[in-house]
């Protein structure tokens, strides 16, 4: 008999020891552009070794859902129940990516798009 292989049963286990048993988040709004912005004084000692590591990443700076997975290397169904419960105890706030960053409607900026293609 062959023995088992540990990556394959690695890959298995994990993600339902991760996020204890769950298989969907307390919260639902975590979509792949939601920014995670970590709070400085929240205390850290009884969390999660994820949620620790999503703690270290964002200090700095917020980042993206889709950041923190890759980061991570992560699942984002299973990051998304690790988000929730760092929010449900405080931990990080989330927010929007910024609409100034990217103008939908710019009018001039489309407008001197069109005139820059019918140059061509």
């Amino acid at each position: 008999m062959n023995p088992p292989r540990r990556d394959r049963d690695r890959g298995l286990v994990r993600p339902y020891v991760v996020t204890e048993g769950r298989s969907a988040p307390s919260r639902n709004h975590f979509d792949h552009v939601t920014l995670i912005i970590a709070q400085r004084d929240a205390p850290h000692a009884l969390l999660s070794p994820e949620g620790r590591a999503v703690l270290q990443l964002c200090r700095p700076g917020a980042l993206s859902v889709a950041e923190i997975s890759a980061y991570l290397q992560l699942p984002m169904s299973v990051l998304r129940i690790v988000l929730a419960d760092l929010m449900d105890s405080g931990h990080i706030t989330s927010r929007a990516p910024s609409p100034a960053l990217h103008p939908r409607n710019d009018r001039p900026l489309l407008e001197a798009l069109l005139r820059g293609l019918r140059a061509l």
